[in-house]
């Protein structure tokens, strides 16, 4: 028994250690190249090269609705997410793609703590730079680093996006590595229930039906739980990485039209 035992206590240790190598994939570039790849996308590093944190338009249209600022999932980098801005900037806002410690040409590494943390100062920079109302989009992960922006309380939100969020990340952990007790290892815990008790703005979240990173079970707990104005948009067929993002689809503009409501309407 001790031998079956000890090697599996040894692999939980390791994994342990290095779960956040098993959590955020970040895509890394050099500063010259990140410079390079927003210049062929007509996109600048903001506020500025030597200490960006997120990507805006060179040209962007007319905000006349305010600011959107994205959260991007685990994996890539906000340069790969340009469908947010092509489809967020028609609607009249203007938007930042975020870019979290450690990813893109960031330094830093990513944890819980880090992306939350940074999350505050790059909202705190948007409304010094362009004012409010501000609403914020949270892709996966990023619905997490969002519930922690709105749980700090430091930040005027008007209205919250959610895609595919979970309740937990370590309910999620635990869905997919049980056999490692991973609810209980998991030190990113990222708990969007209770983070976003308190918070009163209309809140939308889309759903991948088939999602199979996060199961939707996750994400209507969460939806579940919110007490205040809230309202589902739910994609049949789609799974984790295959929403409809085509810009020129109705639900961008569904989805902002409820958020942007001074009086949401609960489901």
């Amino acid at each position: 028994m001790l031998s079956i035992l000890l090697p599996y206590l040894l692999l939980l240790l390791v994994i342990f250690l290095f779960q956040r190598k098993m959590m955020y994939f970040p895509a890394k570039n050099s500063i010259e190249d990140q410079r390079a790849y927003a210049e062929q996308l007509n996109l600048s590093l903001w506020p500025s090269d030597e200490d960006y944190l997120g990507l805006i338009s060179k040209t962007p249209r007319p905000a006349s609705k305010g600011s959107i600022i994205v959260f991007h999932g685990n994996a890539g980098a906000a340069i790969n997410r340009l469908y947010y801005l092509q489809a967020l900037e028609q609607q009249g806002y203007r938007v930042i793609l975020a870019e979290y410690p450690g990813y893109g040409a960031r330094d830093g590494a990513p944890s819980e703590t880090a992306l939350i943390d940074n999350g505050i100062e790059t909202a705190k920079r948007v409304l010094s730079d362009f004012g409010g109302p501000l609403f914020l989009w949270g892709e996966s992960l990023g619905s997490g680093v969002v519930a922690g922006i709105v749980q700090n309380g430091q930040i005027p939100v008007k209205g919250i996006v959610l895609i595919t969020p979970f309740d937990s990340m370590a309910n999620v952990a635990q869905h997919h590595y049980w056999f490692f007790l991973a609810k209980w290892l998991t030190l990113d815990k990222f708990d969007n229930i209770d983070r976003l008790q308190h918070y009163k703005g209309p809140i939308a979240i889309v759903l991948a039906e088939a999602d199979e990173i996060i199961p939707n079970k996750y994400s209507l707990k969460l939806l579940d739980s919110l007490p205040h104005r809230k309202k589902l948009w739910t994609f049949a067929r789609a799974n984790h990485n295959s929403l409809p993002m085509n810009p020129n689809l109705p639900w961008w503009q569904e989805v902002m039209q409820f958020v942007a409501e001074q009086n949401g309407v609960s489901l």
